[in-house]
Protein backbone atom coordinates (compact mmCIF):
# COMPACT_ATOMS: atom_id res chain seq x y z
CA UNK A 1 0.00 0.00 0.00
CA UNK A 2 1.34 3.42 -0.93
CA UNK A 3 0.76 6.27 1.46
CA UNK A 4 -0.46 9.48 -0.12
CA UNK A 5 0.92 12.69 1.30
CA UNK A 6 -0.21 16.19 0.50
CA UNK A 7 2.39 18.64 1.69
CA UNK A 8 3.59 22.06 0.61
CA UNK A 9 7.21 22.87 1.37
CA UNK A 10 8.18 26.55 1.10
CA UNK A 11 11.89 27.26 1.08
CA UNK A 12 13.57 30.67 1.24
CA UNK A 13 17.21 31.61 1.51
CA UNK A 14 18.73 35.08 1.48
CA UNK A 15 21.52 35.76 -0.99
CA UNK A 16 23.98 38.25 0.47
CA UNK A 17 26.20 40.58 -1.56
CA UNK A 18 29.21 38.41 -0.72
CA UNK A 19 27.55 35.26 -2.08
CA UNK A 20 27.16 33.81 -5.54
CA UNK A 21 23.46 33.27 -6.23
CA UNK A 22 24.02 29.97 -8.04
CA UNK A 23 25.84 28.54 -5.02
CA UNK A 24 22.93 29.37 -2.73
CA UNK A 25 20.58 27.81 -5.28
CA UNK A 26 22.82 24.71 -5.34
CA UNK A 27 22.67 24.49 -1.53
CA UNK A 28 18.86 24.48 -1.65
CA UNK A 29 18.78 21.99 -4.54
CA UNK A 30 21.18 19.64 -2.72
CA UNK A 31 18.71 19.23 0.12
CA UNK A 32 15.49 19.55 -1.91
CA UNK A 33 16.35 18.31 -5.43
CA UNK A 34 12.69 18.19 -6.53
CA UNK A 35 11.98 21.79 -5.58
CA UNK A 36 11.06 24.40 -8.18
CA UNK A 37 13.59 27.18 -7.62
CA UNK A 38 13.18 30.85 -8.42
CA UNK A 39 15.89 33.45 -8.12
CA UNK A 40 14.70 36.81 -6.91
CA UNK A 41 16.77 39.82 -6.03
CA UNK A 42 18.60 38.92 -2.84
CA UNK A 43 16.72 35.68 -2.28
CA UNK A 44 16.18 32.15 -3.50
CA UNK A 45 12.62 30.87 -3.23
CA UNK A 46 11.59 27.31 -3.83
CA UNK A 47 8.55 25.11 -3.52
CA UNK A 48 8.38 21.34 -3.21
CA UNK A 49 5.78 18.70 -2.45
CA UNK A 50 8.09 15.97 -1.20
CA UNK A 51 10.77 15.68 1.44
CA UNK A 52 12.00 12.25 0.37
CA UNK A 53 15.63 13.22 -0.27
CA UNK A 54 15.68 15.30 2.92
CA UNK A 55 14.41 12.24 4.81
CA UNK A 56 17.14 10.10 3.21
CA UNK A 57 19.76 12.58 4.42
CA UNK A 58 18.35 12.51 7.96
CA UNK A 59 18.55 8.70 7.96
CA UNK A 60 22.06 8.66 6.45
CA UNK A 61 23.37 11.22 8.95
CA UNK A 62 21.54 9.47 11.82
CA UNK A 63 19.96 12.67 13.09
CA UNK A 64 16.32 11.57 13.21
CA UNK A 65 15.81 12.50 16.87
CA UNK A 66 17.33 15.93 16.31
CA UNK A 67 15.04 16.49 13.33
CA UNK A 68 11.95 15.39 15.24
CA UNK A 69 12.84 17.78 18.06
CA UNK A 70 13.18 20.67 15.62
CA UNK A 71 9.95 19.85 13.79
CA UNK A 72 7.82 19.58 16.92
CA UNK A 73 9.46 22.57 18.64
CA UNK A 74 8.49 24.76 15.69
CA UNK A 75 5.01 23.44 15.02
CA UNK A 76 1.93 25.60 14.65
CA UNK A 77 -1.27 23.78 13.73
CA UNK A 78 -0.80 21.96 10.43
CA UNK A 79 2.65 23.48 9.77
CA UNK A 80 6.16 23.10 11.10
CA UNK A 81 9.26 25.04 10.23
CA UNK A 82 13.00 24.83 10.65
CA UNK A 83 16.20 26.51 9.50
CA UNK A 84 19.25 24.90 7.92
CA UNK A 85 22.78 26.18 7.59
CA UNK A 86 23.62 27.08 3.99
CA UNK A 87 27.25 26.00 4.18
CA UNK A 88 26.32 22.46 5.27
CA UNK A 89 23.56 22.28 2.64
CA UNK A 90 26.05 23.21 -0.04
CA UNK A 91 28.02 20.12 1.04
CA UNK A 92 24.83 17.99 0.82
CA UNK A 93 24.52 17.80 4.61
CA UNK A 94 21.67 18.67 6.94
CA UNK A 95 22.70 20.93 9.81
CA UNK A 96 19.87 22.58 11.72
CA UNK A 97 20.44 26.19 12.61
CA UNK A 98 19.48 26.77 16.23
CA UNK A 99 20.23 29.65 18.55
CA UNK A 100 22.19 32.46 16.96
CA UNK A 101 21.55 33.03 13.24
CA UNK A 102 24.27 31.65 11.01
CA UNK A 103 26.64 34.29 9.61
CA UNK A 104 25.96 33.13 6.04
CA UNK A 105 22.23 33.16 6.62
CA UNK A 106 19.93 30.24 6.71
CA UNK A 107 17.71 28.20 4.48
CA UNK A 108 14.27 28.63 6.01
CA UNK A 109 11.80 25.82 5.46
CA UNK A 110 8.07 25.85 6.20
CA UNK A 111 6.08 22.65 5.72
CA UNK A 112 2.28 22.64 5.59
CA UNK A 113 0.74 19.18 5.87
CA UNK A 114 -2.74 18.59 4.42
CA UNK A 115 -2.74 14.79 4.43
CA UNK A 116 -2.11 12.97 6.80
CA UNK A 117 -1.59 14.69 10.17
CA UNK A 118 1.64 16.51 11.02
CA UNK A 119 2.55 13.74 13.48
CA UNK A 120 2.08 11.01 10.87
CA UNK A 121 4.10 12.92 8.29
CA UNK A 122 6.95 13.58 10.72
CA UNK A 123 6.90 9.88 11.65
CA UNK A 124 7.33 9.11 7.95
CA UNK A 125 10.25 11.47 7.23
CA UNK A 126 11.94 11.22 10.64
CA UNK A 127 10.63 8.16 12.48
CA UNK A 128 11.14 7.79 16.20
CA UNK A 129 14.22 5.79 17.16
CA UNK A 130 15.09 3.21 19.74
CA UNK A 131 18.77 2.67 20.52
CA UNK A 132 19.58 4.80 17.47
CA UNK A 133 17.56 2.67 15.04
CA UNK A 134 14.34 3.90 13.36
CA UNK A 135 11.22 2.33 14.80
CA UNK A 136 8.51 1.73 12.25
CA UNK A 137 5.07 0.77 13.45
Amino acid sequence: MTDIYRVDVEITAPVYDTEVTSRVADAVANIFPNADLEEEFGEIRAEAHSMEHFSDLLHRQEILDTARGEFFANREGDTFSFALKKQAAFMDRVNFSVGEPDELGEINVRVRVEEPSVEEYVDQIAPPTEDGEPVTG
